[in-house]
Order: structure tokens, then C-alpha cells, then sequence
């Protein structure tokens, strides 16, 4: 008897989210792990520029144009010459989970040599509770960070921040997906790639306040560089510098009990940065403006519920 292939796990409950400015060659090598699933692929830069996708993917494409189209004055949200533009693609998928990475990302290895299936890994990770459950971090270039191979995934404590890393993540979009919101970045602003951590930031405060978990660890991936850290270390160095003011307002962030869904704790967090950040830079009155028209925009995609359902304090799913 012929065997018969078994079903992905999630194959109709999960969309991959891409971000890029170049054709997409890179899914070759994952094309094994990701073709079974639907791609959403947010094009950044010139949208006359046609991206060429490897056949034989099922996908959708965004470029700039689409989403002035789709967001009207609420696009002013979406950044512009940086990889935060993703967080669109969150905004439009209709599914209930979300795997996004970077294409300059490729299919490590385990100590084996065994190809690791990322995708699989954080499906796994997502489907078994932290205390409680909800999304999956990564750690990403092993070799830049260290030489051995760590077979771990762990919950990240209460009250605890993390580095969150964009090129590489999974998380329940109903739960959770109108706090991932990756900023104001990139072309006219004033700060560039701090994206994933303020997304990260923002989220785990919300993620504590609803009892909602985050785990860190496996899947590993490898991360080829593509950009050049001289030109990233000039988009990135007033956030070097502002957070020395960002760690502590994070960590010292509380939220209102009345606060019960995504969406009012995320407008309360709006209010708390153009208070207290506003004073740091006029940059943050503008990103707690743009925080506001994210979730405006969120909820004129999404009016049916999903992430706006409310949660009684403590009571993660």
C-alpha cells in the first residue's frame, strides 16, 4: 500500500511572514518545511520592484502601495526601509498563529547534522504550555554567540524583560497579536532594527499583566548577515543610547486591572510612553501616536474579536 504523507501540524492555522527587499532564493532551503504553508511576504522599499517568490509557494505579497491602499491615513503606522514593516503582515493574516524570519536566514544544523526544522520546533514549543502559553523566542547565530549546541527551551519569569529577536518567532496571533506592533522605524525616523525590541518589550509587559507566557530557546536557525553592521550601528545607536531610559520605564510598567484585553493594555502603554518617554525624545510622543493608529488599524481589519477578546487578569489559555 502506498503510504500517505502526514498533514503539517497547523498547515491551515498558521502563516509565514517575511519581510524583504530582494527575491526570496533563500526558500529553497526551507522549501522541505515551509512549502505546505501559506506565506505572507511584506515588500519593503520600491514597490515598482518586482520580487521574484521560487515557484510551487502558496503566498500573498504586500508592497508599499498595498498597504496606503489597504490602511489609508493609518499606514503612517507602518515603517518604511525596515524590516518592522512585517509586523503589516500580522495585521492582514487571518490565521490564528504566526511564524516570521528574515531572508537572510538559512536551515541550521543540530550537533548530528541533522537539518533542523525551525518551523516544526516552534509549533511544538507553541502547542505545549509555558506557565502559561503563548509564544515562542528564539536564539539565533550560534556561532557568534557561543560554540555549543543548547538543548533547551524554558518559560522567561514574571516581570523579567528579554532581547526579543523579530528574524525568528512564533507566537498565537489571537492572543497576542495587537501588542506585536514593531514600531515606528527606518525612513524618516530617527532609529532603525530596534524593532523586535520594542515589540518585545511592550508585549512581555502585557504578557505579564494577562498571564500570558513567553518561552526562549529552540529552534535554532543560521543567521547570514546580509546587511552591513557599519550602516546598522548608525540606525541603531540612539537606542544603544535611549535605553538606558527604556529598560527601567519597561520594567517598571504597570497596567490598570481594568485593563482586560490586548487592545486596552496596549493604549494604556501608549498613554504611560507619551508621559514618560516623551520627555527623553519627541521621537516617543510620535510612537505612542503611531501605537494608537496601530491598534485602530488592527481592530478595522480584525473586527470579528480574536486578540480584543477579553481575559480576566491571571487567566492565560
Amino acid at each position: 500500500m502506498a503510504t500517505v504523507a502526514p498533514t503539517p501540524l497547523l498547515k491551515d492555522e498558521l502563516d509565514i511572514v517575511i519581510p524583504t527587499i530582494r527575491n526570496l532564493d533563500f526558500l529553497e532551503m526551507w522549501r522541505p518545511f515551509f512549502q505546505p504553508y501559506h506565506l505572507i511576504i511584506v515588500q519593503d522599499g520600491d514597490p515598482s520592484k518586482t520580487i521574484k517568490v521560487p515557484e510551487g509557494f502558496d503566498y500573498e505579497l504586500y508592497n508599499r502601495n498595498d498597504i496606503n491602499r489597504i490602511l489609508g491615513p493609518k499606514a503612517s503606522c507602518i515603517s518604511f526601509k525596515d524590516s518592522a514593516c512585517r509586523c503589516f503582515g500580522y495585521m492582514v493574516s487571518k490565521k490564528k498563529y504566526i511564524f516570521t524570519i528574515d531572508d537572510d536566514c538559512f536551515v541550521a544544523k543540530d550537533p548530528s547534522g541533522k537539518e533542523i526544522n525551525a518551523l516544526e520546533q516552534h509549533i511544538k514549543n507553541l502547542l505545549s504550555p509555558s506557565t502559561p502559553f503563548f509564544l515562542q523566542h528564539p536564539l539565533v547565530k550560534p556561532r557568534e554567540r557561543n560554540t555549543r549546541y543548547v538543548d533547551a527551551v524554558m518559560t522567561i519569569p514574571k516581570g523579567t524583560l528579554f532581547p526579543m529577536c523579530g528574524m525568528n518567532l512564533g507566537f498565537n496571533r489571537e492572543l497576542i497579536g495587537p501588542a506585536m506592533y514593531f514600531g515606528l522605524m527606518g525612513d524618516g525616523q530617527p532609529i532603525g532594527r530596534y524593532d523586535d525590541m520594542w515589540a518585545g518589550w511592550c508585549t512581555k509587559v502585557i504578557c505579564d499583566h494577562l498571564g500570558l507566557g513567553i518561552k526562549t530557546g529552540l529552534p535554532y536557525i543560521w543567521h547570514s548577515k546580509a546587511s552591513n553592521p557599519f550602516v546598522n550601528l548608525k540606525k541603531e545607536y540612539k537606542g544603544i543610547y535611549w535605553q538606558e531610559e527604556l529598560i527601567p520605564f519597561f520594567q517598571s510598567a504597570t497596567l490598570p486591572k481594568e485593563c482586560t484585553s490586548v487592545q486596552k493594555c496596549y493604549i494604556e502603554l501608549s498613554k504611560q510612553v507619551r508621559a514618560k518617554l516623551g520627555k527623553v525624545d519627541e521621537y516617543f510622543l510620535k510612537l505612542a501616536d503611531a501605537m494608537v493608529t496601530w491598534i485602530e488599524a488592527w481592530d478595522e481589519l480584525n473586527p470579528s474579536g480574536g486578540a480584543s477578546a477579553e481575559l480576566p487578569n491571571g487567566a492565560g489559555k
